[in-house]
Formats: structure tokens, sequence, C-alpha cells
């Protein structure tokens, strides 16, 4: 049974919904749409349920992802419902719902709780350096000490009566933690996600090899966004995979390759590890940089509405962009000092983005997406194999 909540629109006002005119269902958003099909007819479905107060329905529905918000339904509408903000809007509500903590949902309804947990992480990581972790004296009386052959600054020698080594693996050690509790967080909300969309369906029961079978669709989708693609902006395409690939890049590389990436020579620029950074450095900074101008001037109907979360999320990566940049330069220049502190600043930015924007804000997107496409895709396949086999059957 889907019970009705009269006030789910006015419930819906924390994650974005404002107050542009009511849609009248003419379909238009639909038609224009460049990524609908007979599967998933959005976005005017989405916004019926919002309209009714459907929210068991809106809950294990998957529309909201398919939509990459090309802005067209939004350019289109004769009504400026801005349909495409409105996907936005249940995107944001579909996080909450899927994250069992709760924490999502105090997120978007009262942004002081975000920014909160943001400060408290950074404070901590600050705190727990300083204390535990602070710059050896040396550094000031001897700086030439901590610099390697290269003429760069070695980076896991500067903190008070630790060798590179020992450093390294309470950086790493601390990394490695993050990294389990930030995964069981997103994965979990990931198997509530699926028990919501495919398990409590009971028109869908999913064969195991269909789930083997249609795997590949979630890391292609992951990957390169190819729904992506076809919206008429080929330039936000290519944009955004350059900011996917390049975060994903360099989150490989400081959660999982840390000692490799982490080390006390300067490699020369071909080298891979330095490849792999510019690269992703690039394509994070020019694909920020695009966005702040484009929300800046709003003269783009997908950025002209911005939420906080939208803003909080490019903020902190364009400062752990930039205090990354910083690091690598005061190496290169052999500052001991000035790298020890902009280190700390680094991971005081870095870890509370990873923690936070992760498994409960804007970042679930990259995740909640391809899983998306994986679960239609698995929805579809097995209601293929039941008309086939109703059919033979009838037969």
């Amino acid at each position: 049974m889907n019970r009705i909540d009269p006030d789910f629109k006015e419930k819906l006002k924390p994650f974005g919904v404002g107050n542009w005119a009511e849609c009248f269902h003419c379909g238009n958003c639909t038609a224009t749409c460049p990524l609908t099909d007979e599967s998933h007819l959005f976005p005017r479905k989405g916004i019926r349920w919002l309209q009714m107060g459907l929210k068991k329905k809106i809950s294990r529905n998957l529309d909201p992802w398919m939509c990459y918000y090309c802005g067209d339904c939004s350019e289109t509408c004769p009504r400026d419902a801005n349909p495409g903000e409105l996907m936005m809007t249940l995107r944001r509500y579909l996080i909450s719902v899927y994250d069992w903590t709760g924490i999502s949902r105090l997120f978007y309804k009262n942004k002081i709780w975000e920014l909160g947990f943001i400060v408290i992480f950074a404070l901590l990581i600050v705190s727990a350096f300083f204390i535990f972790l602070p710059p050896d004296p040396a550094i000031i009386s001897n700086p030439g000490a901590f610099i390697n052959a290269q003429g760069g600054v070695m980076i896991n020698s500067l903190s008070t009566g630790l060798g590179n080594e020992q450093f390294l693996r309470i950086i790493e050690t601390g990394d490695l933690i993050m990294a389990i509790t930030v995964g069981l967080l997103l994965i979990s909300n990931i198997f509530n996600m699926w028990y919501k969309v495919i398990l409590s369906d009971p028109d869908t029961r999913v064969p195991l090899f269909t789930y083997v079978k249609e795997f590949w669709r979630l890391i292609i989708h992951f990957a390169v966004q190819p729904k992506l693609s076809k919206c008429d902006d080929k330039k936000y395409w290519l944009g955004h995979f350059l900011l996917m690939s390049g975060y994903t890049i360099m989150f490989i590389l400081i959660v999982g390759l840390l000692p490799k990436f982490q080390v006390e020579n300067i490699y020369p620029w071909y080298h891979w590890q330095r490849i792999l950074g510019y690269y992703a450095t690039f394509g994070i900074l020019l694909f920020l940089v695009n966005v702040f101008i484009r929300r800046i001037r709003k003269n783009d109907i997908k950025l002209q509405f911005s939420h906080g979360s939208d803003w909080l999320f490019i903020i902190l990566l364009f400062l752990t962009t930039v205090t990354g940049i910083l690091i690598h330069i005061l190496r290169l220049n052999g500052n001991p000092l000035a790298t020890y502190y902009i280190y700390v600043a680094h991971l005081a930015i870095l870890v509370p983005m990873i923690m936070v924007e992760v498994p409960f804000s804007k970042w679930s997107h990259l995740a909640y997406r391809p899983f998306a496409i994986y679960f239609s895709a698995l929805k579809k396949a097995t209601a293929e194999k039941a008309m086939k086999t109703s059919l033979a059957t009838a037969i």
C-alpha cells in the first residue's frame, strides 16, 4: 500500500525544493530529455509522485539517478517548474533515505550539523598532529637535515623523534582506519538502497546469475558515465569525466597506495606517480574552476540554483587540491617548515571531506548513480525473463 503524505513537498524543502511554478504535466520535460526511455519516464513521473506525496514509491524509485541534469527539461519547461532541479532535490532526498544512520538527513535539514562535523574533524586532525606528531625543532635550527639529495623536502621525517618509516606507518594506519570506516558506511548504505529497491519489491526476484551477468554495467557507468555523453553539452560530460577520474585516481593513491605516493625521494616529472598526480590535479581544478565561475554567473540553468551541500563539496575539494599543490611546490623548493604546516592543513581539509562528503553528502552521487543503473538493469532483465517464461507457458 502506498500511503499519501500531504506534507511531503514541505518536508522536501531542506533538500532543495523551491517556490517554482507548479508543474501541470504537459510532458514536455520527458519528451525533451535525451536520457529517458520506456523504463524510466522522468522527470514527469517523479514530479507527479512528489506532488501526490507518494513517499514510499519515491524511496524505491531509481528515476532520479537516471537524470544527469542536462538542463534541457528546465530550459524548455513552459511553467518554469524547473524539473531538472526537482530531480536533483529527489536525489538529495534519496541519499537521506539510503543512509540508515540518519546523519545525511541532519546535514540536509540544517547546514550547521554538516559544518559542525567538518570543523570537529579538522580540529581533531590539527590537535593530533601538534600533540603526537609535532614538527621537529631542528626544522628551524638545521633545515638542511630534512633535504634529500635531489634538493626536496623529506616529508616523512618532519615530525619530532620519528624516523620516516615510523611517521609514514602512523599516517598509513590512520588512512586505513578512515578508509574502512567510510567504506563500511557507504557499503551499508548501498545495501540499504538494494533492500529498498530490489529486495522489498514483491514483483522482483533477481536470480544470482543475473547479478553476475549485469555487473559490467556497474563498472562501466562508474568509470566513464556513458549516459551523460548523450546530453547535448558534451563539454559537461568531459569536465565531469576529468573530475571523476581525477578524484578516483587521487583517492586510490592517497588511500590505497600511500607508501608509494608519499615518499622521501623527488621523482622526475615523467615518473608514473607524478604523471598521475598532475593529471588528477588538472582534471579536478579545471572542472572546479569552471563550476565556480558558472555558479557565480548563473548563466547555465543547471547551475542557477545552488544548494548548500553543492558549495561545501566543491569548496572542500578545491581547498584539498590547492593545499596538495602547495605541498608539492614547497617540497620541490626545499622549505621543510612550511611543508609541515601545509601538510597538516591539507589533512585537516581532506579527512573531513572524505568522512563527511563520501558517505553522507554530495560525493555519494558517484556511488549511488552507477548502482542505480545496475539495479535498474537487474529489474529489467528479471521482468523480461518473467515475460518470456509467461509467454512460453501460455503457448
